[in-house]
């Protein structure tokens, strides 16, 4: 079994507020460390109810404080929405505090509505065209200053916080060969160009003093419980979450629904199928069956796992029985 990392969304369930659920966050991600995982990374999403991340930079600094061994960062920070010296300060900052344990993964898309994408960028000339020479700015924010540097990123310079590009297209698969960095993809939602991506990166790839060869995490969904009837339950949250972002009415994560995809229109079947179509749900027999299958048709180095479950019980039960999949697997 290769490598199995966790993205927490920070989902507020319907019935509980964002104070619980950053408190599960943190909660999670001691499980996380203590059942073995890689990495434990957050997402920059912006006017949405059901997420409590928005402040990413804030909500990993409390992670890396909760947790003393297992790796914290931003699965990822919209790059367009910021200043490139701000996140190198940030993440700087983070990295000084938690020496070698941050990593800082990094979109071009708003994480938001288009009005609020305007909202956030006000002050700034935010432009996802200039994403390219964003990352590379960032990059150099990093980097050893040299003497007659003016402008100097403090948190930041000489800081080795390594960078991902993440990305749902062909574009970040592009950019991430073309500097030689780890790539990690969206497919625990957006699975469309998944395989087309993965091989334009490969091709692509060339060599950097960050990587000497391709390394490429793709995003998954795990919904597991005891039996595939009630993993099949659980699933029913991101389903209703899907159909109702997808329809204009973004919400906090529903709880579970009997027979919910059941009762759907062949479109909103289709629309989840699609979305949702990297995920296994089930008994953990199902759930090693799927991952494996996925694993050997993708190549992936390391899986990025997301389970946007109602019960925070649940959820963490559903790694653990994850976690004892993957050590099965490497007996």
């Amino acid at each position: 079994m290769i490598p199995l990392s966790i993205l927490d969304l920070a989902p507020v369930p319907e019935g509980s507020d964002v104070s619980r659920s950053l408190a599960n966050t943190l909660d999670l991600a001691r499980h996380a460390e203590r059942l073995g995982y890689k990495r434990f990374w957050l997402a920059e999403h912006h006017n949405m109810p059901g997420i409590a991340s928005a402040a990413t930079s804030v909500v990993i600094g409390a992670v890396a404080a909760a947790t003393k061994t297992i790796r914290v960062g931003a699965g990822g920070v919209m790059l367009p929405n910021h200043a490139p010296l701000v996140i190198a300060e940030q993440f700087g900052t983070l990295n000084a505090l938690h020496p070698g344990r941050i990593d800082l993964g990094l979109g071009r898309a708003p994480g938001s509505d288009q009005a609020t994408a305007r909202a956030l960028r006000r002050t700034l000339q935010g432009d996802v065209d200039a994403f390219p020479q964003d990352v590379m700015e960032l990059m150099q924010w990093f980097a050893p200053a040299t003497p007659d540097q003016r402008i100097i990123a403090n948190p930041g310079e000489g800081q080795d916080v390594p960078i991902w590009i993440l990305g749902s297209s062909t574009y970040g698969a592009q950019l991430a060969a073309h500097l030689g960095l780890p790539y990690a993809f969206a497919s625990h939602f957006a699975p469309g160009e998944m395989m087309r991506a993965l091989d334009v990166y490969r091709q692509t790839f060339r060599p950097s003093a960050h990587l000497d060869r391709p390394y490429a995490m793709l995003g998954y969904n795990v919904f597991a419980a005891e039996t595939d009837a009630a993993a099949r339950l659980l699933f029913t949250s991101v389903q209703q979450a899907f159909v109702n972002l997808r329809t204009g009415r973004p919400g906090k994560l529903p709880a579970p629904v009997e027979g919910y995809y059941e009762r759907l229109d062949g479109a909103a079947c289709g629309m989840i199928d699609a979305a949702l179509a990297c995920s296994a749900v089930g008994s953990p027999e199902t759930v090693r069956a799927r991952m494996e299958a996925f694993i050997a048709q993708t190549g992936a180095d390391e899986l990025m796992v997301t389970s946007q479950i109602w019960d925070p019980t649940a959820r963490v039960r559903s790694l653990e029985l994850l976690a004892e999949v993957a050590r099965q697997a490497t007996c």
